[in-house]
């Protein structure tokens, strides 16, 4: 039976009453992109069903077309209950792949562009009492040169590091009511010396006169509160905590908070949110937590899954790939090239578990500045979405970025993205060709443990032998000293009984795997000039057999032995004690 993802869509925004709109749907392939013209919202008919929220291409989906669809069509009918009757209805999409027009009884009520973001609408005036109809119509095109798709094959058939594509609605569908004067988002930073919260809300609608009143308690304990006027769409305060709990790695320790918009006569809006105490930074060659060096051992989570492609199979599913990873010693992940599901972001909150907010910047021209029009909407509301979660520990809008050299739009999204949240460290574009950074990262699929360390023995006289440098030599980027110096991609050893894809020759015995696993890793914990390192990768995805654990995620190697050789004490941890 389909799990079909019923749980709350928004944790960190939650309101007692929704309907989700999962399940069922009519479905129809429109290759011609000829549906609009023939105006298929109003005489189209749906010949097949398909399980939302999987893609078309997915199994879950009951479809498993992995063949290109340039054009896509969902019907779905709906009630209201009568207690909604008085409210605005929203309509919700977690995230439709890529480009959306959205219909209710026959009119339309919006579109959107962007395959890995939210967006909404208020229907109230286009819904009736008893069935309303909903109809979908998505366009995609991986191949478009302007359009965001991370690893989604732009061929036929997946190959090397480029998986089965998605197409149409990934996420969770669903209907919200609300009053008149409602929050659209919140916020939060921390201050762990005070120690305090400053809430940032946003309001809909009416807002003047009424009242915010923000509660926070910890395991059930109130620890602060305060009340403040609504003058204005953004309403900010500073809440001055009780207790002192940090979130920690390994241990995330949440705050409940309540807000509540109400006048004299009548409460407006109540949502339940939380937050982390928690403060990340730079200091000098070491990323910080709370103050204090943390090394990173972050591992790089594709977010695929076998079944459902884009979708996890479960909510269950997402907190297993937090709880493998730590089983095996990795305090993070890297989400790459994919804008996650907020569940994943919940659970990452939930664990203790820091992870790098990254945009699925594959398949883009990133020498045209057409693109721009869709990557920088996408990746404002990608950041809007997620920028109040603890876990979240830094920004890499993109990744690797072969052929373009100090791009000017690599530099405009960097700038852009310290401009939104100056709290978090970025990094401008993962692997190369950095153009300006917070972080100087390389990747590097040297599998020779020996030569490998020796690339980076020389960081104190701006020698880094990354890729690009022994591919370009000495000035294609130069590292500049005291620079914080991060391996965000190494390792990917190619382990399969199947003709899979790989780095370098795989290892022909487990002995050879692990002495070419804690080589390579050990020369990262022991260099007291890196700050952390990402492995390649926590699991297979597809033909690419390099991960820890099978696409089924099944444990290649005894757990225990990966965990002995991540959880050493790194150099840079020393100086904690010094």
């Amino acid at each position: 039976m389909v799990n079909l993802r019923n749980e709350y869509p928004r944790p960190q925004l939650v309101r007692k009453y929704w309907q989700c709109l999962n399940g069922k749907w009519g479905f129809y392939i429109d290759n011609g992109r000829s549906g609009l013209d023939r105006r298929y919202e109003r005489n189209g008919s749906f010949p097949l069903e398909i399980n939302v929220p999987y893609c078309p291409e997915s199994e879950l989906s009951g479809v498993h077309n992995t063949d290109f669809m340039n054009a896509v069509w969902y019907k779905k009918t709906f009630e209201i209950p009568k207690e909604w009757s008085n409210k605005r209805i929203i309509l919700h999409f977690g995230a439709v792949d890529f480009f959306s027009v959205v219909y209710v009884n026959n009119v339309r009520v919006g579109e959107h562009a962007g395959g890995y973001t939210p967006f909404s609408f208020d229907i109230t005036d286009q819904i009736k009492e008893g069935e309303n109809i909903l109809v979908v119509y998505v366009e995609d095109d991986t191949r478009s040169g302007i359009q965001a798709s991370g690893k989604q094959s732009e061929k036929y058939n997946s190959y090397n590091c480029y998986y089965t594509r998605t197409t149409g609605i990934w996420q969770t569908v669903w209907l919200e009511p609300v009053e008149n004067s409602y929050v659209k988002n919140v916020n939060y930073i921390s201050d762990i010396t005070v120690p305090s919260v400053k809430v940032m809300v946003k309001l809909c609608g009416e807002y003047i006169g009424k009242k915010l009143s923000l509660k926070t308690s910890y395991e059930g304990r109130e620890t602060g509160s305060t009340e403040i006027m609504c003058n204005g769409n953004t309403v900010s305060a500073e809440i001055k905590l009780k207790e002192k709990q940090l979130w920690e790695a390994g241990k995330g320790r949440l705050y409940d908070v309540t807000i509540t918009l109400a006048d004299e006569k009548k409460v407006y809006d109540e949502v339940s949110s939380y937050f982390g105490l928690r403060e990340v930074g730079l200091n000098g060659m070491a990323f910080t937590l709370n103050g204090k060096n943390i090394f990173g051992r972050w591992v790089l989570d594709q977010g695929f899954y076998p079944d459902g492609i884009y979708t996890a199979p479960s909510d269950e599913a997402l907190k297993n790939d937090i709880l493998y990873s730590m089983q095996l010693g990795f305090n993070g992940a890297r989400l790459h090239e994919k804008v996650f599901e907020p569940r994943f972001l919940y659970w990452a909150d939930v664990l203790g578990y820091t992870v790098w907010g990254e945009y699925p910047n594959w398949g883009l021209d990133h020498n045209n500045a057409s693109a721009m029009y869709n990557v920088i909407p996408e990746w404002l509301e990608a950041m809007e979405r997620d920028i109040a979660h603890p876990s979240l520990i830094g920004w890499c809008p993109f990744n690797e970025t072969w052929g373009c050299k100090q791009n000017k739009i690599v530099k405009t999204v960097y700038f852009i993205t310290k401009s939104v949240d100056p709290t978090r460290p970025v990094i401008d574009t993962s692997g190369n060709y950095h153009t300006i950074t917070d972080i100087f990262d390389v990747h590097d699929y040297d599998q020779n443990p020996e030569t490998f360390k020796a690339n980076y023995l020389e960081l104190d006289k701006g020698i880094a032998k990354d890729q690009i440098f022994r591919k370009e030599g000495v000035g294609a980027q130069q590292y500049t000293v005291g620079k914080p110096f991060f391996m965000s991609e190494y390792g990917g050893i190619r382990w399969t009984d199947k003709d899979g894809w790989g780095y370098g020759v795989g290892p022909k015995t487990e002995e050879e795997f692990f002495y070419r696993y804690k080589g390579l890793t050990e020369a990262m914990l022991f260099n007291d000039k890196v700050l952390g390192f990402c492995y390649t990768q926590l699991y297979d995805v597809e033909q690419e057999q390099n991960g820890l654990m099978t696409y089924d995620r099944k444990f290649k190697f005894a757990p225990e032995r990966i965990y002995e050789i991540n959880t050493q004490k790194a150099a840079i941890e020393e100086k904690n004690e010094e």
